[in-house]
């Protein structure tokens, strides 16, 4: 029991440090839409504090059913290892994606963001994300699959804003720790494909996005709170 503790206070300690280094890294870099992302080796950083920080306190629970089916510390740091790395893969490919865009391209993200919370695909990834836990590489694919719409409307609307950070960080956890309700997740599906729709409309609403500024300002992180 002292070792399930111990794990969890660990990989939540993790989490924590992974805010404390990405609202460092990312100081003055949120520019909405249109920010940079940077040199790789700055951008993977920062992914991986990203990560560790919106991801790990919902995967505390298959951690630590990793360590009550048998596994010691070693398998537990084996496990958070690997489902990083799964996590890790896929900003490399957002790297390599990725453009600095404008209201039209990201109202276009989040809309498909949205649809694809309202496939069986999604569906399916939920709930193996929530039941499964053998191996970290196994695990992280579910969850992939589970919150990547989440994480593209992330993409699309400012990948450096702190403030939408932790709204997506709220919903991926949700997702994680609730069972799947048509109920609730519906209506927060049409939710994102509302938002993405207000984004081609009327980009001005949405926080993060706002009139082209002088980048002497500060980049607009006033406007990156809700």
């Amino acid at each position: 029991m002292r070792l399930r503790h111990a794990v969890t206070a660990v990989t939540l300690g993790l989490a924590v440090a992974g805010w404390v280094l990405m609202i460092r890294l990312m100081d003055g870099m949120d520019l909405g839409p249109a920010t940079p992302l940077g040199p790789f080796a700055f951008f993977v950083a920062g992914w991986a504090s990203m990560i560790a920080a919106m991801m790990l306190p919902g995967a505390v629970p298959a951690v630590v059913r990793r360590v009550r089916d048998g596994g010691g510390v070693g398998a537990a740091a084996l496990f958070v290892a690997a489902y990083l790395g799964v996590w890790t893969l896929v900003g490399v490919v957002v790297f390599a994606l990725y453009r600095p865009h404008g209201p039209v391209a990201a109202g276009v993200l989040v809309i498909a963001a949205g649809a694809y919370e309202l496939t069986p695909v999604k569906r399916h990834f939920r709930r193996r994300c929530g039941e499964s836990g053998h191996s970290g590489f196994g695990y992280g694919l579910h969850c992939v699959g589970s919150s990547i719409g989440l994480m593209l409307v992330l993409v699309a609307v400012g990948l450096m804003s702190i403030g939408w950070m932790c709204v997506i960080t709220a919903l991926c956890l949700a997702q994680k720790l609730l069972a799947a309700r048509a109920g609730v997740d519906v209506p927060l599906a049409l939710a994102v494909v509302a938002l993405g729709v207000v984004i081609m409309a009327a980009p001005g609403f949405v926080p993060g996005f706002h009139p082209p500024a002088s980048p002497l300002d500060g980049g607009g992180h006033h406007h990156s709170h809700h």
